[in-house]
This record gives C-alpha cells, structure tokens and sequence, in this order.
C-alpha cells in the first residue's frame, strides 16, 4: 500500500509504508529518529556513542545509536566514512537510515555501517515519520514500514 496510511486494526495502531530505492541493503528495525537538519560527519558525531555534538544541531546531545536516523542528508567533509565506521565498530551505529539527499558522503557513510538505508521515497519520510516511531526497513526490497507512537 504504497504511499498510503491504513489503520491497522490488530493494534489499533496507524501504519504507512513508504517505498523507495535501496543504498545497503539489509533489514532492521527500531525506534525512529528524526531531524531535518543535515548532519555532519567530520566534527558533527562523537562516534564513540553515536551522540551529535554540532553546536547548534536540533539533536544536539542525542545519540542515534540503535535507531532509524531519518535525516535530508549529510554536510561538511568526507568525515562520513571515519566517523560512521568507527561508531559501528564501537557498537553505536544507527540500525538503519532513511534520507533524501543522495551524496557521496551519505552513501559512503551508509556503507560503512553496514546499515540498511533507503532513500528516493515515493513520500518524503522527514514529513510521514516523527522521532518514537516504530520503523522497519526492509532495504533489499526498498520498503519501510512506519508504525505511529500512540499518542
């Protein structure tokens, strides 16, 4: 049910499904995290607990480690790669990452986690998913599927 929200009536809970195309591929699932601020590798992440340190990031302080990041995409250097390898080798990587602005530094960043991350949506995911939702993201075949926090 693409791009559409249907109520689920097992759990009496909302869900939607967006589809998109994979970057890694993968499953995994957890706890939605969500900025629409652009994140920056180099400087912006403290890879040894996956917490966002940029002075002036909406996260600021908040670790991502073990949720689905939901971001527009990456800024700064080509820090990606050092900072998201050393935070998936200390354990502290997001399970997966959803984004909208395809670069360099995100796929490379993407990569070297080994996180499933999916962007290209038939819905923009930074105005479907808010921070506490429950996300699976079944990257091989590009489908993410959005279970809204009860409010």
């Amino acid at each position: 049910m693409s791009g559409a929200i249907a109520s689920d009536n097992t759990a009496a809970r909302q869900t939607l499904t967006l589809r998109g195309r994979k970057v890694v591929g993968g499953v995994a699932e957890g706890e939605a995290l969500v900025t629409r601020q652009h994140i920056s590798g180099w400087g912006g992440v403290d890879p040894r607990t996956g917490t966002i340190i940029e002075t002036r990031h909406e996260l600021r302080g908040v670790s991502f480690a073990g949720k689905v990041l939901v971001f527009p995409g990456a800024k700064g250097s080509s820090g990606w790669s050092s900072t998201f390898h050393t935070a998936r080798l200390m354990g502290m990587a997001p399970a997966a990452m959803l984004y909208n602005e395809t670069t360099a530094k995100a796929a490379l960043g993407a990569v070297v986690t080994h996180a499933p991350t999916v962007t290209d949506f038939d819905l923009d995911p930074l105005q479907h998913i808010e921070t506490g939702d429950w996300v699976r993201v079944d990257a091989d075949r590009g489908v993410v599927e959005v279970v809204r926090r009860a409010t």
